[in-house]
């Protein structure tokens, strides 16, 4: 069994967790108490403007009191569906403010974190700004994850690996058998960080969950994900991490700011959970018109990327940038990539089939004029 010590740096272990003050629902529960005064936290006892309350009017003590700084009830929920310890999981103003706390909590000057290539660019990014060096392994010719080459980047014994799985932004994944080689050549000391994000627009028999894979192994891991996505809660920033250890995921909470989620995020993610109708027509919505947009694009001639995300990963053939542009013109957004590489890429999310169809006829019109 990994130490789970081992990953994190020193100045976080000399850190003493937050003092973060009690909440309602804890006193309520271990003293037995109807009436409190919360008189802890320098709260406003009159809450928020009454025109906030008239344009969101069950607003309520969530916005006048500070939120659950562990997210408790949610924490619960989430380790239930993962059949592991709530304290095993962390949450995060989005799952890209974990990458930064695990980066922050890992990663010293000199380190090697080994990650897909072309990538999530906070993979990269948070890595730089601790002093660390990034150890790219670019996809294959196909644009599917070049295996062989990632097993040798793990065979140097990097410090950490971090990617996504689905690939973003390529779309490509990793297989279950891929994913279990990988796992078999991880060096006990390096820390496995797995971004899905895309999760629930993948899942199928040819796409693993990491959490699942990985909790048997002994090794020191995290797993990420989004309610940004396939749950639509993006404007309300939260995700969350499952931890191999709970005093893992304890140190990672010493580097993260005490309430980084907020308390409507909280809740807006507990009643998202339980609308399992929505979130399944989201993700049908998602295949049927990627599936629609790859046809379409293919018989323009495109070369596109394999995909088991709500984007497609284009190969426009001309400077993306310049296409981006023309395209917003006819009032259509897409994201031109830039790492070095892949400059004429473009990633398109899949949106509404109205939204879909404003995209192909603007394409068409961008091609046309040349």
């Amino acid at each position: 069994m990994a130490d789970p010590s081992s990953p994190i740096r020193e100045e976080i272990r000399s850190i003493a967790p937050y003092n973060a003050g009690l909440t309602l629902e804890e006193v309520r529960a271990n003293h037995h108490v109807e009436k409190v005064a919360k008189l802890g936290s320098n709260e406003n006892p009159l809450g928020p403007s009454p025109a906030l309350r008239r344009q969101f009017p069950d607003i309520g003590e969530l916005a006048r009191l500070y939120p659950d700084p562990q997210g408790r009830a949610l924490c619960t929920r989430l380790a239930g569906s993962f059949d592991v310890g709530s304290d095993q999981v962390i949450l995060g103003n989005g799952s890209e403010d974990l990458i930064a706390v695990i980066c922050r909590s890992v990663v010293r000057p000199g380190d090697t974190v080994a990650t897909l290539y072309p990538s999530f660019p906070l993979h990269e990014d948070y890595t730089a700004l601790m002093g660390g060096k990034v150890d790219r392994v670019t996809v294959a010719p196909d644009l599917t994850v070049d295996t062989k080459t990632l097993l040798a980047a793990i065979s140097r014994k990097p410090r950490m690996l971090m990617f996504s799985n689905p690939m973003n932004p390529v779309g490509s994944w990793l297989t279950p058998d891929q994913l279990a080689q990988l796992i078999a050549g991880l060096d006990p000391e390096t820390l496995i960080v797995v971004d899905e994000a895309y999760a629930e627009y993948a899942a199928g028999d040819d796409y693993p969950s990491a959490a699942e894979m990985l909790k048997a192994t002994g090794l020191n891991w995290v797993v990420l994900r989004t309610f940004s996505k396939a749950y639509g809660l993006a404007g309300l920033r939260i995700g969350y991490g499952i931890v191999s250890d709970g005093s893992l995921c304890g140190f990672f909470n010493r580097a993260r700011t005490p309430f980084n989620t907020n308390a409507i995020a909280q809740a807006a993610a507990l009643t998202a959970l339980d609308d399992v109708g929505h979130l399944n027509r989201s993700v049908e919505l998602a295949i049927v018109e990627r599936e629609r947009m790859k046809k379409e694009l293919t018989t323009m001639g495109y070369r596109i990327a394999p995909s088991r995300c709500n984007f497609l990963f284009i190969d426009a053939r001309t400077d993306a940038s310049g296409l981006a542009g023309a395209l917003l013109r006819q009032g259509v957004i897409v994201k031109p990539w830039k790492q070095p590489g892949f400059e004429t890429y473009i990633r398109v999310s899949i949106g509404s089939p109205v939204e879909n169809d404003h995209f192909i006829e603007a394409f068409q019109k961008v091609e046309a004029a040349g």
